[in-house]
Formats: structure tokens, sequence, C-alpha cells
């Protein structure tokens, strides 16, 4: 909706059109709490579009612009009923990747106007303070609305140069979702919007594990896909991770609503059909001889995928993966994924030793799968106490209930 709005208004009226939009979803709760209207999407569009008319009506007025015909803006609003959403998505997307922006506000910005993240959600994502994020995504849409024009993309050269932070910015989608990391916004903030129902993405679930980002994701990807201008070798491989992670949502959670560790999971409830479609993205993903980070982590996905247990599973060859993916991507969280796969290779006090030796880990302090990480192996080495107190150094940094009582359960492990 903001991104067909964005066409209509002009990107000049980014902050008119996040309104109109706000405004619609609104009133859709308010005219919806009975039931719900044949079709809703058609619904919302009508709304939206009769807020622009009103919109360009106020505006004559105040100006005292007394046209009798109809003005180029309401013909341009008449003509939605024919628009491609999928060509106003791809062109928004990459008018967010403006030049002038850092890497990281070109994200925010995507997460903001494309995503639906609220303001907070886009900090949360970042790791960073609201307040600064706010004024970071009010600079980036104003470096935009200057620019006049939404960007449009035909050729694969024209692409090029913004398609890293386009990604970026879904694949933080998808694991804000998987992950469950970034919650809601709290009542009185804008509500979240989704670019579409779920298409060819993952079943729908309760809890942490948030399907709407994960199928908003796929849905995102699938059009930079189906372009001939954006479609790549490293977007195949950025739907095969997600294809393969999206399989296991279903054993991601147990009948209390806690999480399920991957060592834990029921295997045959993992989706096969989304295995079969990851597996297929990631055999496309070869052409070309490139090797980005997401064929990588996407590798590293697929031999879990593959494994029919974790006793089976080639650990090996996932830590020789997780070597050269932290030798492109030299993060906490890579890191820390790489001493766990080690551990499983060289024994679990190994493992311990290259967690506490990660470069900046004191950045993982609030991220729950640290500690995690540190009381499992713990664990298996046979140390209850110390086990203990980082399982309880998770409790406090777990983000929701599922994970609060995933802590809770290992915490019992410790005592009994």
């Amino acid at each position: 909706m903001t991104a067909a709005l964005v066409r209509m208004l002009g990107v000049r009226r980014i902050d008119q059109a996040e309104d109109i939009v706000q405004e619609t979803l609104l009133a859709a709760l308010q005219a919806w709490h009975t039931e719900l209207p044949r079709d809703p999407e058609g619904w919302l569009f009508a709304v939206m579009r009769n807020r622009v008319r009103d919109a360009h009506r106020r505006e004559r007025v105040r100006t005292r612009v007394l046209d009798a015909g109809t003005s180029p803006e309401e013909t341009q609003a008449e003509a939605e009923d024919t628009a491609d959403e999928s060509a106003d998505l791809l062109r928004m997307m990459f008018s967010c990747c403006h030049p002038a922006l850092t890497d990281d506000g070109r994200t925010a910005l995507i997460l903001r106007l494309v995503c639906g993240f609220g303001t907070g959600e886009v900090a949360c994502a970042f790791l960073a303070d609201r307040a600064a994020m706010e004024k970071r995504i009010v600079r980036a849409k104003r470096i935009i609305a200057d620019d006049g024009q939404l960007f449009e993309v035909s050729t694969p050269e024209q692409a090029r140069e913004r398609m890293p932070a386009v990604l970026t910015a879904i694949y933080l989608t998808f694991d804000a979702g998987y992950h469950g990391s970034v919650v809601p916004e709290p009542a009185g903030e804008r509500p979240r919007r989704t670019t579409g129902p779920a298409r060819e993405g993952p079943r729908q679930t309760t809890g942490p594990v948030r399907a709407d980002l994960c199928a908003d994701a796929i849905r995102l990807a699938t059009l930079l896909a189906a372009s001939p201008a954006t479609a790549t070798a490293e977007v195949d491989a950025l739907l095969a991770l997600m294809y393969l992670h999206a399989a296991r949502m279903p054993a991601r959670l147990d009948a209390a609503g806690a999480l399920v560790p991957l060592e834990h999971q029921d295997r045959s409830l993992w989706d096969a059909d989304l295995v079969a479609r990851g597996m297929e993205h990631l055999g496309a993903s070869a052409r070309g001889g490139e090797l980005t980070t997401y064929h990588l982590e996407a590798g590293i996905a697929a031999v879990h995928a593959m494994s029919p247990s974790l006793e089976a599973t080639p650990w090996g060859k996932i830590a020789d993966l997780y070597d050269r993916l932290y030798a492109r991507k030299p993060t906490p969280v890579v890191a820390l994924g790489r001493a766990i796969a080690r551990a499983q290779v060289d024994g679990p006090a190994r493992g311990i030793d290259a967690i506490l030796a990660i470069p900046g880990r004191e950045r993982l302090e609030d991220y729950p799968f640290y500690w995690a990480a540190l009381g499992d192996l713990s664990l298996r080495a046979g140390d209850r106490g110390r086990a203990l107190g980082w399982f309880r150094r998770g409790t406090k940094a777990a983000r929701n209930d599922a994970e609060r009582a995933m802590f809770a359960r290992r915490v019992l492990e410790c005592v009994d």
C-alpha cells in the first residue's frame, strides 16, 4: 500500500503516504470488528484511493485552485485498479537505496517503508537506540523526497549498486521473524504492515516465531527472482537459505510453547516441500560461479536439512563452511555458530574456549542464544554449576515467553 501510494502521490510525499496507510488500516480495524468484507484487499485500496482524492480536494481548496477538471493526480489514482503491485514494491525497495545514504540507512528505510517495521522494530533489528533510529529514518526519507523521483529498475546494471542493501533488508526481515527478535510495536505506534499474504511461504505459527515476517521476506525475494533485472544467483542463494530455515519452523516450538533446540527437534515435522524448494534454489544459485555469504549460509542450512539426525550430521563439513563464512562475514554471531560447530568436532571444552575468545563477544550479552550455547556446552562437559549460571544469564536476556520457558527447562536440567 505504501509503495503504491508513493507512486501515486510522488516520492516527495512519503510521510503523507504513510499517514494515509495508517488511517486506512485504522478504518479497517473499526469496520471489520464483526466480519471481513468479501474482498479485504480491494476494500483497503478503495478506501485508500478515496482518502487520496479527499486530500487532493483539500489541497485545491487551500491553494484556491478552482480547476473544474480532474487533476493529474486523481487520474493517476483512478489507474490504481491496473497498477502492478510487484513493480511498485521493486521500485520502492530500490528507491530506498539512494547513493547518498549509508548502507545501514538504506536497509533501515526498506525495513520501515517496504517491510512495514515500526521505528522501534527497526531499532531492535539494528540493536540501536529508538530515538537515534527515528532521526536516521527521518533524514533518509528527506534525502529520498529531495531526489523527487522513484528509481526505475530495468537492467541488471541499474540494480547492481543498490542490490546489497535490498538483500540485507530482506535477510533481516526473515531473521527477525525466524528468531522472534523483533516484537510488535506497543499500543499507540503505527500498526505493522505486511507486504501481502504469504505466497509459497511457511505455515503460520504463533508465539515468538513470526511467520508473517518470514513470509514477507520470502515474497520480496521471490519478486527479485522473477524480474530479469534482479534475478541473480545471490537472490537464489538467499531464497534457498530462507526456505531451508522456514522448513524447520513447525518443530521449533513444543506443545507448551517453549523453543526447542535443534538437537531436540522432531525432524519428521520439518516441511519437506519447503526443503525441496530450498534445495532447488540452492542448485540454481550455482550459476555464474560467484560465492557469497548467502551461498555459504544456505550451504550450512542444506547440510542440516539433509541430515537425518544430529548424530549423523557431518559437523566437520559445517565447521569448514563456517570458517569460510567467517572469513567473509566476521561478526560475533557467525563466530558463535562456528564455535558451536567446532564443539561438535573437538568437544564441548574446546567449544567453550572458542566462544569466550570471540572478538567483540560483549555484543552478544543481550543475545539469548549466546548464553544458551555456553550453558549447553558446560552441561555436556559435566559442569552443572557453570551451566546453571549461564542459563540464568540467558533467562535475563530472553526476549519472549518461549525463550524464557526454554531457559527455565534448562535450569531444571542443572538442578535435578
